[in-house]
């Protein structure tokens, strides 16, 4: 072999390393019916990612102080919502709005209740993490801290490298964001009974009421138009003002993005602030005129929409180990 040749073997090898440790992309197992998720050109889902975004979810080291991480708020026994009226941040600033479930958000544009900007789960990811109205994980100003924190951490860095073999491994937010985009999309959720047709005579009634009077904005099989509506007048004086604080029209005031119904007897309180307490109080706030017994059908219709196996999936638990370590 020349010298010349032994150089260029020498030069290749650790590309040639780093393409081999990369994993194939993300095979995908979803019900007959169901197709996969939009995933952008420039972030492959991979199972390299999965598992990286995944130990990244549970960890605390993404915040100011140590103490909130994604899971934080997003508990899996919630379906990925919290189970509280709102979280406060790191600050133990009042949060403003309730904690939303998780489930199929893959699927999802816009992502936020007011942001129609905000339209994929890698840009959302800076939103909690340095936002400041209000102050969620409290890391504003503090990006470079993140790549530091985590940089110390030997499996980290293996995690890293096999993740993003096209970047050397670099342990940056850009790359925290993908991995965190790349797991949120394996919470998939299509195992209730209404996915398996085995509706109860209650569910089924509630079936029918829902599709007049709900499924106008709780449309398809998320649930959710994806659209922002009002319900009921505008009201100037509420310290939210929904769409209208991020578009400043006044046609706006108010209005919020359709939450998805599925496991939503698990993401309670519900509305856009948590203000409702029971399923019973949310139904009573869009206007309608219910009998007792209409509104024990529609609750045994929205509990149809619950998975039980999505909120006990152990790969979407917080991982015990990681390169072969317990963590």
């Amino acid at each position: 072999m020349s010298l010349l040749s032994a150089g260029l073997l020498l030069i290749l090898l650790p590309a040639m390393f780093l393409w081999r440790a990369a994993d194939p992309v993300w095979r995908w197992t979803l019900p007959a019916g169901v197709s996969p998720p939009p995933v952008p050109a420039d972030n492959p889902i991979t199972t390299a990612k999965v598992e990286l975004g995944r130990r990244l979810f549970y960890d605390a080291d993404l915040s100011a102080n140590g103490t909130m991480s994604c899971a934080t708020c997003h508990e899996q026994k919630h379906a990925f919502a919290d189970g509280n009226r709102t979280h406060p941040g790191v600050t133990d600033e009042p949060a403003r709005r309730n904690v939303p479930g998780l489930a199929n958000v893959a699927w999802f544009t816009p992502l936020m209740f007011t942001d129609p900007a905000n339209t994929t789960l890698e840009a959302q990811a800076a939103s909690p993490v340095f936002g400041i109205r209000p102050v969620e994980m409290g890391m504003a100003g503090r990006e470079a801290e993140i790549g530091a924190r985590l940089g110390r951490d030997g499996c980290y860095q293996a995690m890293f490298a096999r993740a993003f073999p096209e970047t050397s491994g670099r342990i940056d937010f850009a790359n925290v964001a993908r991995a965190l985009a790349s797991f949120e999309r394996t919470l998939v959720s299509h195992g209730s009974a209404w996915d398996r047709q085995q509706l109860s005579p209650d569910a089924k009634a509630g079936s029918t009421l829902f599709a007049h009077d709900c499924a106008a904005c709780h449309s398809g099989p998320h649930f959710t138009d994806l659209a922002m509506h009002r319900l009921g007048a505008a009201d100037p004086a509420l310290a939210d003002q929904g769409l209208f604080e991020k578009t400043g029209i006044d046609a706006d005031r108010g209005k919020f993005r359709t939450p998805s119904l599925r496991n939503v007897t698990l993401t309670g309180p519900w509305w856009h602030d948590g203000s409702s307490r029971s399923l019973e109080d949310a139904i009573a706030k869009h206007g309608l005129t219910y009998e007792p017994a209409e509104v024990n059908h529609l609750i045994a219709f929205l509990e149809s929409l619950s998975d039980p196996e999505f909120i006990k999936r152990k790969s979407l638990a917080m991982p015990s180990e990681a390169c072969g370590k317990p963590l």
